[in-house]
């Protein structure tokens, strides 16, 4: 009976001890004052950041119109050319096997035009005579004509082949000049390369890359979550990864209409026309980021983003506005665009509500304490 009602007092101290120690405890805490905060007007855009390069507009391929030995280069990369300007010259190396067709199809001719004269000066004796009919001696004329030309024809084929080409057309062909005028911007052959023709089976050698870098565009690709935004003429601000501190303006002025699919997401390519300063000397080829502005409102009710909670269960977004001293009612509310620092408010709370700043410590307490309830 002692040991029982010994149990019995020692169940009641314990329980006088948790007790004070849970209201030690509880009233020990600091009140916490939340500071608030109420909506404003600005002007928010949103942008997207396009990441890309600077390219000439127009860039030629120079290319030989006879393939053969490069033996000159007369401009190096960086110099400025003019249409018309040398720029290399070629050494023609003939095909043996071209070379010794060439050169039979010229015997052949030949021995057919002196068979052929002999055979005209023949009949124009009978002819003068009155022996054969005029139609009869045309016609044997006209075959001796066409054997000469024949003869002209091989020699000027043989001539090609072991010159590259032929009387006036000599320059022409072996000496490569500048198709347009600008900037050499690169020579990827050297003196003794074998270079090929360009023609309708082969793209041809390139010997030289000339643009005229005053006419410069970006070019970059966009994702297919966006391209629907943009439209021909919205203005871009170029920054390039070379030049600090430096902006460029550009105008867009063209979009794909077809896009390719790259690491599983569909890109578009866009070209815009940069505004270039003498400033800045652009080279071809510079990286650059472009940032585009998708969406634009001005004088719009806007909130700070870190204002915005979102429901756990719903992802709806919501916030907690003040009715008196500390004590808050939670509002949802619809939201517009955003640039990541503000966010536009279309529905849900007034320009003259006070919205709750969440203080970080106490939220994730809040949401500790939603984790162990479920």
């Amino acid at each position: 009976m002692k040991i029982t009602k010994y149990f019995i007092i020692g169940l009641f101290v314990l329980g006088l001890l948790f007790s004070a120690t849970y209201f030690v405890k509880t009233n020990s805490k600091s009140a916490i004052t939340y500071k608030t905060e109420q909506l404003f007007k600005t002007t928010i855009e949103k942008e997207t950041v396009v990441t890309g390069k600077v390219v000439p507009e127009d860039e030629v391929e120079v290319k030989p119109q006879i393939g053969g030995i490069i033996e000159s280069i007369f401009v190096e990369e960086g110099n400025q050319v003019s249409l018309g300007d040398l720029i290399a010259r070629i050494k023609v190396v003939p095909n043996e096997q071209n070379l010794n067709a060439a050169q039979g199809r010229l015997k052949k001719t030949q021995i057919a035009l002196n068979t052929l004269k002999k055979d005209f000066i023949r009949n124009q004796k009978l002819f003068e005579k009155g022996i054969i009919a005029s139609a009869e001696f045309l016609s044997i004329e006209l075959q001796y004509n066409q054997a000469k030309q024949d003869v002209l024809n091989a020699e000027s084929d043989l001539k090609i082949i072991k010159e590259g080409s032929i009387g006036g057309s000599k320059s022409a062909n072996t000496d490569i000049r500048a198709t347009v005028s600008g900037t050499v911007l690169e020579i990827p052959v050297k003196e003794g390369d074998q270079v090929i023709e360009s023609n309708s089976f082969n793209a041809g050698t390139t010997i030289a890359s000339i643009a005229d870098l005053n006419k410069m565009i970006f070019e970059g690709k966009v994702d297919e979550a966006e391209v629907a935004s943009l439209k021909v003429g919205t203005s871009l601000k170029v920054s390039l990864g070379a030049i600090e501190d430096q902006e460029l303006s550009a105008s867009l002025k063209f979009i794909a209409p077809k896009g390719t699919e790259e690491q599983g997401a569909v890109q578009f390519k866009i070209e815009a026309d940069l505004a270039l300063n003498d400033s800045i000397f652009v080279r071809a080829g510079y990286s650059a980021n472009a940032a585009i502005v998708l969406e634009r409102k001005e004088a719009v009710l806007a909130l700070r983003e870190a204002l915005i909670q979102f429901d756990r269960k719903t992802q709806d977004p919501y916030v907690e506005v003040m009715l008196s001293d500390q004590e808050f009612e939670r509002r949802d509310v619809k939201l517009g665009i955003s640039d990541g620092v503000n966010v536009e408010i279309l529905e849900g709370v007034s320009e003259e509500d006070d919205v709750k700043v969440w203080n970080r410590t106490e939220e994730r307490e809040n949401n500790n304490k939603e984790e162990d309830d479920a």
